[in-house]
C-alpha cells in the first residue's frame, strides 16, 4: 500500500507542472475567487484515490472550470497501473461517445451554412434508406412476425436525437438488434462507410422513426453525411473547423505514434464481473471515421470544446457555432410522445434526462441521479470518459478515465457530487 500510494502521489506532481509543456485550456484562479471550496475540492482526491487502490479503475484525470477559470487540474493513479507508470496530465484517452457531440457540432456547421436541414430525410442522402421498413414483433419480442412502412421518414433531427430506430446491436436482445452491428466502433472497424450504409438500411427498424429514444447509430450516420457534403472525412472536417481552431492538439481519429507513450490503460480485469477487458488502441485508422465514438483526446483539449459550448460557440476569439445554434443544439428535442430510454440503453446516471442534438439535457430539478441544475448538457463515453456544462452555475467539468465497466456509472454520480459539494456561494 506505501507503495501504492506514493506512486499515486507522485502522479498529483505531473499535475501543476502541466502548463510548462501546453496550454491550459483556461486561464487558472484559486477556487476561493469563483465561489468554491479548496478544501472540498481536496475530498475528490481521497476519494478518487481510495477507488484506485480497491483496483475499481487505474487512474483518471480531473479538469473543473467555473466562471472562465480553471481551478482544478489533476492527475490521479496510473496511465499503465501493471506497468506501475504514474498518470500525467497530458494523457490521451478514448474518447468512445464523447465524440458524438463533436460530430453533432460538424454537422450544425453544415446546417447554419443552410447545407444540412433537420427535416431532411436521410434518404435524400443515401437513397438506400428510402425503402427501409419497420419490425412487427410478438408479444415476446423473441420473433419478427411482420415487416410494415415508416410513418415518416428518418430525418436528419432523429440522427442528432437518438430518434431514428437504427439501434445498437449490443444494447438489445431482440431478434432486430441481431440485425445490426454491435457499436459504432466495431461497424467502423469491418466495414467501409458505404458497407454501414447498406447493412443499416438492409435491416428493419426496432421503432417507428420519431417515436422512441434508443441509443445507437444516428452520429455515425451524420458523420457520413457530413464528408458526403464537405467531401472530405470527418476526420479531416473536424481538424479543419473544430479541432484546428479550439487548439485540440490531441484529439485524432488516429493516434500518432509518437504518442502512444501517452494513451492511457485500462484494468486488464473488470473490477464488477471479474472478467478481462481492454479498450482499442487507435494506433491503425479503421474502415470508416465513426461519429459514434472513434476518436482519442486528452482532458485539457476536450476542456477547449466543452468550454466553447458552455461559451455559446466561442472559445479564445475563435466562433466555431452561432450563440442561438448552441441554444437549439442544448434545448430538449424530445416531444411529449417519445418513449425516453436514456436510463436503460444509453446512460443511467443521465436518467430523466432530455436529449438535445448530440447532447443530454436536464429538464427537471430532481429525479435524476446526479446534482446538475436545469439546462445542463453533456454526454459521457463508455471507455469510462465524461464531461458536463451546467450553465446556471457557470461549472465545465471533463473528467477522463479509463473505466469501461459498470463501475463508471457509479464513478460518475460520485465526482459529480463531490463537485457540486465544493460550491459555496
Amino acid at each position: 500500500m506505501n507503495k501504492l500510494r506514493a506512486a499515486i502521489l507522485a502522479s498529483c506532481a505531473l499535475c501543476w507542472p502541466f502548463s510548462a509543456f501546453a496550454t491550459d485550456a483556461l486561464p487558472r484562479a484559486k477556487p476561493e475567487a469563483v465561489g468554491m471550496s479548496s478544501e472540498r475540492l481536496a475530498l475528490i482526491r481521497q476519494r478518487i484515490e481510495a477507488e484506485i487502490a480497491r483496483d475499481q479503475l487505474p487512474g483518471g484525470v480531473l479538469a473543473i472550470a467555473r466562471r472562465g477559470k480553471l481551478v482544478h487540474f489533476e492527475t490521479y493513479g496510473f496511465l499503465d497501473k501493471a506497468a506501475g507508470t504514474p498518470m500525467r496530465a497530458d494523457a490521451i484517452f478514448n474518447s468512445a461517445s464523447m465524440t458524438k457531440p463533436m460530430a453533432a457540432v460538424a454537422a450544425l456547421q453544415l446546417y447554419e451554412q443552410g447545407r444540412l436541414a433537420m427535416n431532411d430525410p436521410i434518404s435524400k442522402y443515401f437513397p438506400q434508406f428510402a425503402k427501409q421498413q419497420v419490425a412487427v414483433l410478438d408479444a415476446k419480442k423473441e420473433n419478427i412476425t411482420d415487416r410494415v412502412a415508416p410513418v415518416r421518414p428518418i430525418t436528419v433531427q432523429d440522427l442528432f436525437r437518438h430518434t431514428s430506430g437504427l439501434v445498437y446491436g449490443g444494447r438489445g436482445a431482440t431478434p432486430v438488434h441481431k440485425l445490426f452491428p454491435s457499436g459504432s466502433t466495431p461497424a467502423s472497424e469491418s466495414m467501409t462507410g458505404p458497407e454501414f450504409i447498406d447493412k443499416l438500411a438492409s435491416a428493419p427498424l426496432l421503432y417507428q422513426p420519431g417515436t422512441v429514444w434508443d441509443y445507437g447509430f444516428g452520429l455515425d450516420v451524420l458523420g457520413l453525411i457530413v464528408e458526403q457534403l464537405s467531401e472530405q472525412s470527418l476526420g479531416r472536417y473536424l481538424q479543419e473547423n473544430v479541432f484546428k481552431p479550439l487548439g485540440m492538439v490531441d484529439t485524432h481519429f488516429v493516434l500518432p505514434q509518437d504518442k502512444v507513450v501517452r494513451y492511457a490503460r485500462a484494468l486488464p480485469i473488470d473490477p464488477d464481473t471479474g472478467k478481462p477487458q481492454s479498450l482499442r488502441s487507435f494506433t491503425q485508422p479503421t474502415r470508416f471515421e465513426c461519429g459514434g465514438g472513434c476518436t482519442v483526446t486528452t482532458a485539457n483539449d476536450y476542456l477547449r470544446f466543452a468550454s466553447m459550448l458552455a461559451n455559446k460557440g466561442t472559445y479564445a476569439d475563435q466562433r466555431v457555432l452561432g450563440r442561438r445554434t448552441v441554444e437549439y443544439m442544448t434545448a430538449n428535442h424530445l416531444g411529449p410522445n417519445v418513449v425516453n430510454m436514456i436510463a436503460a440503453t444509453g446512460d443511467p446516471s443521465r436518467a430523466d434526462y432530455g436529449f438535445g442534438l448530440g447532447v443530454a439535457v436536464r429538464t427537471q430539478p430532481g429525479i435524476s441521479p446526479t446534482m446538475t441544475s436545469v439546462g445542463a448538457f453533456a454526454w459521457p463515453g463508455a471507455s469510462g470518459t465524461n464531461w458536463w456544462v451546467d450553465p446556471k452555475e457557470e461549472l465545465t467539468v471533463v473528467w477522463m478515465a479509463h473505466s469501461p465497466g459498470t463501475i463508471r456509472w457509479r464513478l460518475r454520480q460520485v465526482i459529480n457530487a463531490l463537485v457540486y459539494a465544493a460550491l459555496v456561494d
